[in-house]
């Protein structure tokens, strides 16, 4: 994945864009995520850099199986999975803090889209303390999300930004370096095609005379035909 494909500082606009590209909001939540005043938590514990998302868990997932699954790639420091406050059940998402820095920068890489109790799971970086201008989800703003809710988010590891149509085109349809090899090509081509197109005109030109020559001969015939049968009544009112 190219650097340009990753957002790095949130601009609800572009995010709501496949490709940034948008001027103006497409849905009611990125109206409300450019409108939110959103301020980091400051009662976060830990370091940013050393802290990772962890997202798309299976409901059955607890804070043992977190554990010991991220546990492989460094010594965690601290973890928390984000629970309703009511009903206490998970909420699918967790947050894995790593005493090094470069075990989170492992674990957010390599356990990406890896499988978690039968669940593939995503895996970035924090956000909020991370990015400039970040907006979460609840507001209108996040990454990611699906097609049936109408709010995909793009520019983060799940649904990263793509090259614009125009772009894409103009990348495929590159022109080869000219060669003496390929002018030579290029003019055979040349003279290929405007021998066959000479052929096809010939072709239709005979096609044409011969059709007028057919209309011709026709004609004369209908004209004889007429004459006989002229002279026929004649005949017949000179002879009655």
């Amino acid at each position: 994945m190219d650097a340009w494909n990753l957002a790095t500082v949130y601009d609800p606009l572009k995010i709501g864009s496949i490709d940034g590209t948008d001027e103006i909001p497409h849905d009611n939540g990125i109206t409300r995520a450019i409108r939110a005043k959103y301020k980091p938590n400051l009662q976060v514990k830990g370091e940013p850099d050393h802290t990772i998302f962890v997202g798309r868990l299976n409901p059955d997932t607890d804070e043992i199986s977190l554990r010991a699954f991220f546990s492989s790639y460094g010594d965690i420091k601290h973890l928390r999975l984000v629970r309703d406050i009511v009903t206490q059940f998970s909420k699918c998402y967790a947050f894995v803090e790593y005493n090094d820095a470069k075990d989170a920068n492992m674990a957010q890489k390599h356990a990406h889209k890896s499988l978690l109790d039968n669940h593939e799971i995503i895996t970035e970086f924090e956000h909020e303390r991370n990015m400039k201008g970040w907006v979460p989800r609840r507001l209108g703003g996040g990454f990611g999300g699906n097609k049936e809710s109408g709010q995909l988010r793009f520019g983060g590891k799940v649904r990263p930004f793509k090259a614009p149509i125009l772009a894409q085109n103009q990348t495929e349809v590159k022109q080869e370096p000219k060669t003496e090899g390929s002018s030579r090509r290029s003019r055979s081509r040349d003279r290929s095609y405007r021998e066959r197109h000479r052929s096809k005109s010939r072709d239709r030109e005979h096609r044409r005379h011969r059709s007028r020559e057919r209309s011709r001969e026709c004609h004369k015939k209908k004209r004889k035909r007429e004459r006989s049968r002229s002279y026929d009544k004649n005949d017949r009112d000179g002879r009655y």
